[in-house]
């Protein structure tokens, strides 16, 4: 799921490789650990009894399956370890960091390819189960956590996007091997119908060869003339666009925490939000569909305050500090998952 990079990864130069289009850095998926990745993958397809659609992989932007193809984009900084430590320095999260995440958004994308290959959409009970698949498709949408209408696999509640995605949310935990979801979704009668209804077409469409077979590319890396530094061009958010208005709630946290009595040495806010940054962010998207890309500006501007308004902690404190903060930081996030703003 959705994580930073892991520390051990490489450093990126940037001023050596910034300006040098995508095609040009000469990105393969054959000799990285994405090729043992697929051939795991492939193996769990023939476990799950999927063996007449045969999936075409390569590099892209993004994680993705052109519409109407059987083709599964997977994002070309993934391919070498040190782009990999790019994008997470860059965007605060990299969605494939660990080769079980890589597996979980290869059974999602997967569940796309099903889907377009023998348009299951089309069918009137995939309908009914799933909504229309030309419904309005919203970037920012506003899920509703532990929905029990919805499977869990994506991090972000990502069934609750489109019915599209709802579909290849269900056929991914469908297809996860070991995973028992009749138990695991007894008590959410919805979601459990969907996954019937996947175990149900997968054992009709087993034998039948896919109606689509179209294997089209779309952001084919080899193709791109976009270079590494316009890729990452898109700046965070700057603190000019974050509101006003959350210092009371960190002197709630911190002053309680640095009173004179209390043992132990006095240590900095800021410096402890900005170690907390990385798992936090992560951790906040998992539970609450706030992006990493607006968790991470949102974590470091609150830092900035705690440094700004000379916040501290005692070291015997800091346990406190650390769930008191996180608690925080969530609430805000549910808070713009849920209205559109981080304050009611």
């Amino acid at each position: 799921m959705a994580a930073a990079a892991p520390p051990d990864e490489p450093a990126f130069h940037e001023p050596a490789l910034g300006p040098v289009p995508l095609r040009d850095l000469g990105l393969t998926i054959a000799g990285t650990r994405l090729e043992a990745i697929i051939a795991e993958f492939t193996a769990e397809l023939e476990l799950a009894g999927l063996r007449r659609v045969r999936p075409r992989f390569y590099l892209s932007t993004e994680w993705g399956v052109p519409f109407n193809t059987i083709s599964i984009g997977i994002p070309f900084y993934l391919a070498r370890p040190d782009l990999t430590a790019l994008h997470g320095a860059r965007t605060g999260h990299v969605e494939g960091v660990s080769r079980a995440d890589c597996l979980r958004y290869l059974r999602h994308e997967m569940g796309h390819v099903v889907n377009y290959a023998y348009r299951l959409y089309g069918e009137p009970a995939w309908v009914e189960r799933f909504g229309p698949i030309d419904a309005p498709y919203h970037e920012g949408y506003r899920p509703i956590p532990f929905s029990r209408r919805h499977v869990v696999h994506l991090p972000g509640w990502y069934a609750q996007k489109h019915p599209d995605e709802d579909w290849a949310e269900t056929f991914a935990v469908w297809m996860t091997p070991g995973r028992a979801w009749r138990v695991e979704y007894a008590d959410w009668p919805e979601a459990l119908a969907k996954l019937e209804y996947c175990d149900r077409a997968m054992a009709a469409l087993r034998e039948r060869d896919p109606v689509v077979t179209d294997d089209a590319l779309d952001e084919d890396v080899a193709e791109l003339g976009t270079s590494l530094d316009e890729y990452y061009g898109a700046a965070l958010p700057g603190d000019d666009e974050l509101p006003r208005g959350f210092d009371g709630a960190l002197r709630a946290i911190f002053d309680e925490l640095d009173a004179p009595d209390e043992a132990g040495a006095e240590r900095p806010a800021a410096a402890l939000i900005l170690d907390l940054e990385r798992e936090l962010v992560a951790s906040v998207y998992r539970s609450t569909g706030h992006f990493p890309e607006a968790t991470r500006p949102l974590v470091r501007h609150l830092a900035g305050r705690a440094g700004e308004l000379g916040l501290a902690y005692r070291a015997a404190n800091e346990r406190t500090a650390v769930i008191a903060f996180a608690a925080l930081v969530t609430a805000l996030a549910m808070n713009h998952v849920r209205t559109g703003s981080y304050f009611a």
